[in-house]
C-alpha cells in the first residue's frame, strides 16, 4: 500500500499534522465561478506572502471572491484519516496544450503564466497618455469542495508612471479526482489531474477574459469570447426577453427584501408570498444595482458553463445550472430572518424555474441564429 501510494504521488498525512489541520471557524462570503458546491473551510492558515499574491477585496458585494473574508490556505486541508495528494505530478505545458486545442484566446492569456501563485504580465496596451497592463496569477491547490475561483480584478493606478495595472487571481481545485465517471474515463491519475486542471482553468479564464474586455479601453480587450458573451448578455437584456427577464428580476427583488445584509432592503414581502408570474409593468422602475449585477452574473455563468461543456465534452443541463445558481444567487444577498426561511425557500424555487425558462429561451434563440 505504501509503495502504491508513492507511485500515485499520494503522501499520507501524519497524525500530528492532521490534528493541526482541524482549525476552527469558517471562511466568509464567496462566489464560486465554476462549482456551486458550498462547504465550510478552515480559517486560520498562514499565508506565504513571498509566493502568494493576496488580492484586495472588491467593493462590489457580488465580486467573484471577497479576499478580505476568504483567506486561502498555503497548503491543503483534509479531513482526518484521508491522504494528501502531491499535485506537482501534473505537466503544465500539457495543460496549456489542452487549452490551446480549444481556444487560442484563452491560451494566449495563460501562455506566459506559471501555476505558482505569482503574478505574470499578460497584456499591455496604450490609450492616450496612459498604459493599461493586465497581470494574472494561477494557483493549483486543494481548498474544499469548490472547483475554482476567479478573483475580480484589483485595479492599481500609478499617476507618476501614468500606468493602470489590473491584477486577477485564479484558484484551481481538482478535488473531483475520484469522481466515478471521471475515473472510468481517465484511469491514469496524472491524466485525470491534468484534465481537471485544464477544464477548471478554461472556465475561470473565460471569466478573466470577460473582465478584461469590460476593464480595458474600448477596442483593446475584445476577444471572440468577450464579444460572444456581450452578444448573449445584450440578448438577455433585450425586449425580446422582457417577460423572462422580468420573472427573474421579480424573484431577485423579493430576495433582496428578505435580506438582512443589503441597504437596498425595501421591507418584507407579503406574508403569502408574491405572484410567481407578475404582469409586466408598462414602465418598470430601475432595478436596485445588486439586482442588475446578479442578473448579469447569472447570464455570465450560463455562458461560461456552456462554453466549457462544449470544449471538454461535458453536459450541464439548464435544469442543473438553474437549480445550483438560483441558490448561489440567493446566498449572495445574505441571510434572512429564521421566520422568513420558508418564504426564502419559496423564492429560490421560483427563481430556479424562472432561470430555466430564461436559459432555455436563450439556447433556442442562439440555435435559431446558427447557419444551417
Amino acid at each position: 500500500m505504501k509503495q502504491e501510494a508513492q507511485v500515485l504521488g499520494i503522501n499520507k498525512v501524519p497524525a500530528r499534522k492532521k490534528d493541526g489541520l482541524q482549525a476552527q471557524g469558517t471562511w466568509g462570503k464567496f462566489s464560486p465561478a465554476s462549482s456551486p458546491v458550498h462547504s465550510s473551510f478552515p480559517a486560520s492558515f498562514p499565508l506565504s506572502a513571498a509566493s502568494y499574491p493576496a488580492p484586495v477585496p472588491s467593493p462590489s458585494p457580488f465580486s467573484y471572491i471577497s479576499a478580505a473574508s476568504f483567506p486561502v490556505p498555503d497548503y491543503p486541508a483534509f479531513p482526518s484519516g484521508l491522504p494528501s495528494l502531491d499535485l506537482n505530478i501534473y505537466r503544465e505545458p500539457h495543460i496549456k496544450a489542452l487549452i490551446k486545442e480549444q481556444s487560442r484566446d484563452l491560451y494566449r492569456l495563460i501562455k506566459k503564466v506559471h501555476f505558482d501563485g505569482r503574478y505574470y504580465r499578460v497584456k499591455c496596451v496604450r490609450s492616450g497618455a496612459w498604459e493599461h497592463c493586465w497581470e494574472l496569477a494561477v494557483r493549483v491547490q486543494f481548498f474544499g469542495m469548490m472547483q475554482g475561483l476567479a478573483v475580480e480584478p484589483e485595479r492599481v493606478v500609478s499617476a507618476k508612471s501614468r500606468k493602470i495595472i489590473y491584477r486577477s487571481l485564479i484558484l484551481v481545485n481538482p478535488y473531483e479526482l475520484w469522481d466515478e465517471e471521471l475515473v472510468e474515463r481517465l484511469w491514469n491519475l496524472q491524466e485525470r489531474i491534468e484534465f481537471l486542471i485544464s477544464k477548471i482553468l478554461f472556465h475561470e479564464c473565460i471569466h478573466v477574459l470577460i473582465f478584461l474586455g469590460k476593464s480595458l479601453p474600448a477596442g483593446f480587450g475584445q476577444t471572440d469570447i468577450f464579444l460572444e458573451f456581450r452578444e448573449l448578455l445584450e440578448l438577455a437584456k433585450s425586449e425580446q426577453f422582457y417577460v423572462e427577464r422580468q420573472e427573474v428580476l421579480h424573484c431577485l427583488r423579493n430576495l433582496t427584501r428578505l435580506s438582512l445584509s443589503l441597504p437596498e432592503n425595501h421591507g418584507k414581502i407579503p406574508e403569502h408570498g408574491t405572484d410567481p408570474e407578475p404582469e409586466p409593468e408598462p414602465d418598470p422602475k430601475p432595478e436596485p444595482e445588486p439586482v442588475h449585477e446578479l442578473y448579469e452574473f447569472l447570464v455570465h455563468e450560463k455562458y461560461s458553463i456552456k462554453k466549457t461543456d462544449l470544449a471538454f465534452g461535458l453536459s450541464w443541463s439548464n435544469g442543473k445550472i438553474s437549480r445550483d445558481y438560483a441558490k448561489i444567487a440567493a446566498l449572495k444577498f445574505g441571510s434572512c430572518l429564521p421566520s422568513d426561511k420558508k418564504l426564502w425557500d419559496t423564492e429560490v424555487r421560483r427563481l430556479r424555474r424562472a432561470l430555466k425558462k430564461l436559459y432555455d429561451r436563450l439556447d433556442e434563440e442562439q440555435h435559431s441564429r446558427q447557419p444551417d
